[in-house]
Protein backbone atom coordinates (compact mmCIF):
# COMPACT_ATOMS: atom_id res chain seq x y z
CA UNK A 1 0.00 0.00 0.00
CA UNK A 2 2.19 -9.42 9.95
CA UNK A 3 4.56 -8.46 12.30
CA UNK A 4 4.25 -7.14 16.11
CA UNK A 5 4.57 -3.72 16.05
CA UNK A 6 3.35 -0.43 15.35
CA UNK A 7 1.78 -0.37 10.98
CA UNK A 8 0.73 2.21 8.91
CA UNK A 9 -1.61 1.79 5.66
CA UNK A 10 -0.84 2.39 2.42
CA UNK A 11 -3.55 3.41 0.58
CA UNK A 12 -3.95 1.04 -2.92
CA UNK A 13 -0.18 -0.23 -1.51
CA UNK A 14 1.26 -2.04 1.29
CA UNK A 15 4.53 -3.32 2.46
CA UNK A 16 4.43 -6.30 4.90
CA UNK A 17 7.90 -7.54 6.44
CA UNK A 18 8.76 -10.88 4.89
CA UNK A 19 10.42 -13.32 6.60
CA UNK A 20 13.37 -14.81 3.70
CA UNK A 21 13.79 -18.35 3.27
CA UNK A 22 16.10 -20.37 1.51
CA UNK A 23 14.87 -24.17 0.12
CA UNK A 24 17.16 -26.78 -1.30
CA UNK A 25 18.79 -25.52 -4.17
CA UNK A 26 22.42 -25.07 -5.25
CA UNK A 27 25.09 -24.04 -3.74
CA UNK A 28 25.80 -20.74 -6.09
CA UNK A 29 21.91 -20.36 -5.61
CA UNK A 30 21.72 -20.46 -2.14
CA UNK A 31 24.84 -17.85 -1.90
CA UNK A 32 23.12 -15.56 -4.63
CA UNK A 33 20.36 -15.67 -2.75
CA UNK A 34 21.35 -15.61 0.56
CA UNK A 35 22.84 -12.32 -0.98
CA UNK A 36 20.78 -10.35 -1.89
CA UNK A 37 18.70 -11.24 1.11
CA UNK A 38 20.98 -10.03 3.34
CA UNK A 39 20.93 -6.87 1.14
CA UNK A 40 17.37 -6.27 1.32
CA UNK A 41 17.67 -6.59 5.27
CA UNK A 42 20.10 -4.20 5.33
CA UNK A 43 17.80 -1.64 3.05
CA UNK A 44 14.87 -1.98 5.78
CA UNK A 45 13.06 0.98 6.82
CA UNK A 46 10.36 1.54 9.23
CA UNK A 47 7.64 3.82 7.42
CA UNK A 48 8.08 6.40 10.62
CA UNK A 49 11.24 7.08 9.05
CA UNK A 50 10.64 7.67 5.61
CA UNK A 51 12.11 10.82 3.76
CA UNK A 52 10.92 13.22 1.19
CA UNK A 53 12.71 11.71 -1.89
CA UNK A 54 13.30 7.94 -0.50
CA UNK A 55 12.39 5.66 -3.16
CA UNK A 56 11.64 2.37 -2.14
CA UNK A 57 9.73 -1.21 -2.45
CA UNK A 58 7.11 -2.74 -0.30
CA UNK A 59 7.43 -6.15 0.81
CA UNK A 60 4.41 -7.35 -0.12
CA UNK A 61 1.36 -7.20 -1.84
CA UNK A 62 -0.74 -4.55 -2.71
CA UNK A 63 -3.47 -3.11 -0.15
CA UNK A 64 -2.96 -3.31 3.50
CA UNK A 65 -0.96 -1.89 6.55
CA UNK A 66 2.90 -1.05 6.22
CA UNK A 67 5.70 -1.70 8.61
CA UNK A 68 8.75 -1.30 6.98
CA UNK A 69 9.78 -1.37 3.02
CA UNK A 70 13.02 -1.52 1.35
CA UNK A 71 14.59 1.75 0.50
CA UNK A 72 16.49 1.56 -2.33
CA UNK A 73 18.69 4.31 -4.59
CA UNK A 74 16.65 5.81 -6.95
CA UNK A 75 18.24 4.61 -10.14
CA UNK A 76 17.27 0.87 -9.08
CA UNK A 77 14.24 -0.25 -9.92
CA UNK A 78 11.66 0.56 -7.58
CA UNK A 79 7.99 0.94 -6.60
CA UNK A 80 7.36 3.92 -5.06
CA UNK A 81 8.89 7.41 -4.00
CA UNK A 82 7.91 9.91 -0.88
CA UNK A 83 7.52 13.14 -2.36
CA UNK A 84 5.62 14.91 0.58
CA UNK A 85 4.46 14.62 4.21
CA UNK A 86 2.43 17.11 6.43
CA UNK A 87 1.90 16.38 10.17
CA UNK A 88 -1.94 16.17 11.35
CA UNK A 89 -1.29 18.83 13.83
CA UNK A 90 -4.16 20.35 13.86
CA UNK A 91 -6.49 17.31 15.56
CA UNK A 92 -6.61 17.01 18.82
CA UNK A 93 -7.80 12.49 18.72
CA UNK A 94 -7.63 10.49 16.04
CA UNK A 95 -9.69 11.25 13.43
CA UNK A 96 -10.71 7.95 12.06
CA UNK A 97 -9.55 6.67 8.62
CA UNK A 98 -12.28 8.55 6.73
CA UNK A 99 -11.34 11.81 8.56
CA UNK A 100 -7.19 11.23 8.16
CA UNK A 101 -7.89 9.83 4.39
CA UNK A 102 -9.85 13.03 3.32
CA UNK A 103 -7.14 15.47 4.81
CA UNK A 104 -5.07 13.33 3.13
CA UNK A 105 -6.43 13.57 -0.08
CA UNK A 106 -6.95 17.25 -0.02
CA UNK A 107 -3.38 17.68 1.47
CA UNK A 108 -0.78 15.19 -0.61
CA UNK A 109 -1.06 16.66 -4.11
CA UNK A 110 -0.43 20.12 -2.79
CA UNK A 111 2.68 18.71 -1.21
CA UNK A 112 3.97 16.49 -3.95
CA UNK A 113 3.74 19.12 -6.62
CA UNK A 114 6.28 21.35 -4.63
CA UNK A 115 8.38 17.94 -5.31
CA UNK A 116 7.15 17.42 -8.83
CA UNK A 117 5.42 20.22 -9.78
CA UNK A 118 5.74 19.14 -13.35
CA UNK A 119 2.36 16.32 -13.22
CA UNK A 120 2.68 15.90 -17.05
CA UNK A 121 6.04 14.98 -17.08
CA UNK A 122 4.91 11.61 -14.32
CA UNK A 123 5.28 8.48 -16.08
CA UNK A 124 2.44 6.58 -17.51
CA UNK A 125 0.63 4.69 -14.57
CA UNK A 126 1.81 6.45 -11.66
CA UNK A 127 -0.87 7.19 -9.23
CA UNK A 128 -0.83 9.47 -5.86
CA UNK A 129 -0.62 7.06 -2.43
CA UNK A 130 -0.13 7.68 1.32
CA UNK A 131 0.79 6.17 4.56
CA UNK A 132 -0.85 7.17 7.37
CA UNK A 133 -1.50 6.98 11.39
CA UNK A 134 -3.46 4.29 12.87
CA UNK A 135 -5.35 4.47 15.39
CA UNK A 136 -2.48 2.09 17.34
CA UNK A 137 -0.10 4.53 16.22
CA UNK A 138 -1.64 7.79 16.81
CA UNK A 139 -1.67 6.75 20.55
CA UNK A 140 1.80 7.16 20.61
CA UNK A 141 2.68 10.06 18.95
CA UNK A 142 2.13 9.35 15.25
CA UNK A 143 1.36 12.13 13.37
CA UNK A 144 2.86 12.28 10.17
CA UNK A 145 1.33 11.39 6.56
CA UNK A 146 3.50 10.40 3.91
CA UNK A 147 2.47 11.49 0.05
CA UNK A 148 4.21 8.60 -2.33
CA UNK A 149 3.97 8.36 -6.09
CA UNK A 150 3.05 4.76 -6.78
CA UNK A 151 4.15 2.65 -9.90
CA UNK A 152 0.63 0.68 -10.00
CA UNK A 153 2.33 -1.59 -12.47
CA UNK A 154 5.60 -2.16 -13.05
CA UNK A 155 8.77 -0.10 -11.62
CA UNK A 156 10.08 3.15 -11.89
CA UNK A 157 14.03 3.70 -12.81
CA UNK A 158 14.43 7.22 -11.78
CA UNK A 159 13.56 9.77 -9.01
CA UNK A 160 10.55 12.03 -10.22
CA UNK A 161 11.69 14.97 -8.35
CA UNK A 162 11.73 17.78 -10.68
CA UNK A 163 11.62 21.19 -8.61
CA UNK A 164 15.19 21.90 -8.18
CA UNK A 165 16.27 21.44 -12.22
CA UNK A 166 13.35 24.07 -13.19
CA UNK A 167 14.40 27.19 -14.62
CA UNK A 168 12.42 30.23 -13.16
CA UNK A 169 10.11 30.47 -16.09
CA UNK A 170 9.05 27.18 -15.67
CA UNK A 171 8.48 27.36 -11.84
CA UNK A 172 6.42 29.76 -12.29
CA UNK A 173 4.69 28.81 -15.28
CA UNK A 174 3.71 25.18 -13.24
CA UNK A 175 2.84 27.18 -10.15
CA UNK A 176 0.13 29.13 -11.77
CA UNK A 177 -1.03 26.36 -14.23
CA UNK A 178 -1.58 23.77 -10.79
CA UNK A 179 -3.10 26.59 -8.91
CA UNK A 180 -5.81 26.70 -11.54
CA UNK A 181 -6.42 23.18 -11.89
CA UNK A 182 -6.47 22.58 -8.05
CA UNK A 183 -8.72 25.61 -7.58
CA UNK A 184 -11.54 23.53 -10.09
CA UNK A 185 -11.05 20.63 -8.70
CA UNK A 186 -10.53 21.58 -4.95
CA UNK A 187 -14.06 23.03 -5.42
CA UNK A 188 -15.92 20.81 -7.46
CA UNK A 189 -19.95 20.91 -6.21
CA UNK A 190 -21.26 17.67 -4.86
CA UNK A 191 -24.15 18.38 -7.22
CA UNK A 192 -24.65 16.73 -10.52
CA UNK A 193 -26.16 19.93 -12.26
CA UNK A 194 -26.02 23.58 -11.61
CA UNK A 195 -29.33 23.56 -10.77
CA UNK A 196 -29.08 21.78 -7.96
CA UNK A 197 -26.59 23.94 -6.63
CA UNK A 198 -25.98 27.09 -8.22
CA UNK A 199 -24.19 28.81 -5.21
CA UNK A 200 -22.10 25.78 -5.28
CA UNK A 201 -20.92 26.16 -9.24
CA UNK A 202 -20.43 30.08 -8.28
CA UNK A 203 -18.23 29.70 -5.92
CA UNK A 204 -16.16 27.53 -8.33
CA UNK A 205 -16.36 29.62 -10.45
CA UNK A 206 -14.86 32.40 -8.23
CA UNK A 207 -12.09 30.66 -7.01
CA UNK A 208 -11.41 29.22 -10.95
CA UNK A 209 -11.68 33.21 -11.67
CA UNK A 210 -9.07 34.87 -9.42
CA UNK A 211 -6.41 31.64 -9.94
CA UNK A 212 -6.45 32.22 -13.36
CA UNK A 213 -6.37 36.34 -12.45
CA UNK A 214 -2.92 35.57 -10.55
CA UNK A 215 -1.73 33.05 -13.10
CA UNK A 216 -1.75 35.42 -16.18
CA UNK A 217 -0.58 38.06 -14.57
CA UNK A 218 2.49 36.30 -13.31
CA UNK A 219 2.89 35.01 -16.96
CA UNK A 220 3.74 38.64 -18.12
CA UNK A 221 7.10 37.65 -16.89
CA UNK A 222 7.33 34.93 -18.98
CA UNK A 223 8.87 35.75 -22.74
CA UNK A 224 7.67 33.52 -25.75
CA UNK A 225 5.06 33.63 -28.60
CA UNK A 226 3.22 30.70 -27.35
CA UNK A 227 3.24 31.91 -24.24
CA UNK A 228 2.05 35.54 -24.57
CA UNK A 229 -0.51 33.57 -27.47
CA UNK A 230 -1.59 31.33 -24.09
CA UNK A 231 -1.94 34.30 -22.04
CA UNK A 232 -4.44 35.50 -24.52
CA UNK A 233 -6.50 32.86 -24.23
CA UNK A 234 -6.62 32.27 -20.21
CA UNK A 235 -7.41 36.40 -20.14
CA UNK A 236 -10.69 35.39 -22.05
CA UNK A 237 -11.17 32.19 -20.35
CA UNK A 238 -10.46 34.07 -16.83
CA UNK A 239 -13.54 36.74 -17.86
CA UNK A 240 -15.66 34.07 -18.86
CA UNK A 241 -15.38 32.21 -15.20
CA UNK A 242 -15.97 35.91 -13.54
CA UNK A 243 -19.43 35.95 -15.45
CA UNK A 244 -19.93 32.36 -14.56
CA UNK A 245 -19.30 33.47 -10.73
CA UNK A 246 -21.86 36.49 -11.21
CA UNK A 247 -24.98 34.55 -13.33
CA UNK A 248 -27.69 35.80 -11.91
CA UNK A 249 -29.29 31.79 -12.74
CA UNK A 250 -28.67 28.34 -14.54
CA UNK A 251 -29.19 29.52 -17.94
CA UNK A 252 -26.51 32.39 -17.57
CA UNK A 253 -24.27 30.39 -15.79
CA UNK A 254 -23.80 28.05 -18.15
CA UNK A 255 -23.61 30.26 -21.36
CA UNK A 256 -20.45 31.45 -19.69
CA UNK A 257 -19.02 27.90 -18.24
CA UNK A 258 -18.90 26.70 -21.75
CA UNK A 259 -16.71 28.99 -22.65
CA UNK A 260 -15.05 28.73 -19.67
CA UNK A 261 -14.09 25.62 -18.98
CA UNK A 262 -12.95 25.41 -23.00
CA UNK A 263 -10.87 28.08 -22.54
CA UNK A 264 -8.54 25.84 -19.70
CA UNK A 265 -8.35 23.13 -21.74
CA UNK A 266 -5.34 21.60 -21.51
CA UNK A 267 -4.72 21.15 -25.03
CA UNK A 268 -4.20 24.42 -25.35
CA UNK A 269 -1.21 24.69 -22.94
CA UNK A 270 0.94 22.21 -25.14
CA UNK A 271 2.59 24.65 -27.89
CA UNK A 272 3.61 26.86 -24.57
CA UNK A 273 4.59 23.82 -22.50
CA UNK A 274 7.05 22.97 -25.61
CA UNK A 275 7.99 26.59 -25.92
CA UNK A 276 9.24 26.79 -21.90
CA UNK A 277 10.89 22.95 -22.91
CA UNK A 278 8.09 21.30 -20.32
CA UNK A 279 6.26 18.02 -20.92
CA UNK A 280 3.78 18.04 -23.48
CA UNK A 281 1.39 15.05 -23.25
CA UNK A 282 -2.01 15.96 -21.61
CA UNK A 283 -2.32 13.74 -18.59
CA UNK A 284 -4.95 10.55 -19.70
CA UNK A 285 -7.18 11.91 -17.06
CA UNK A 286 -7.41 15.02 -18.33
CA UNK A 287 -7.69 14.22 -21.72
CA UNK A 288 -10.95 12.02 -20.55
CA UNK A 289 -12.01 14.75 -18.92
CA UNK A 290 -11.78 17.40 -21.46
CA UNK A 291 -12.62 14.87 -24.22
CA UNK A 292 -16.49 14.01 -22.26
Amino acid sequence: MAVVGSSRPLRGIAAVVALLAVGAVGCSEVAESAKEGAKKVARQRSVYSLDIGDCYNPNGKAEGTAYAVEVVPCGEAHEGQVVGEFALDEAKKYPGEDGVAAVADERCPVEAQKYAPDTWALPKGVALFYYTPTAESWATGDRAVSCTYTAETGTLSASLGTAKSLEPAQRTYLEGSNAVYEAMWATQPLADTVEDDLAGYKAQAKAVAAALETHVGNMAAIDGTEVGKLRATLTKAAGNWKKAANAADSDAFYLAYDAAFTGIDPNASVAARKELGLATTVPADDAEVWAG
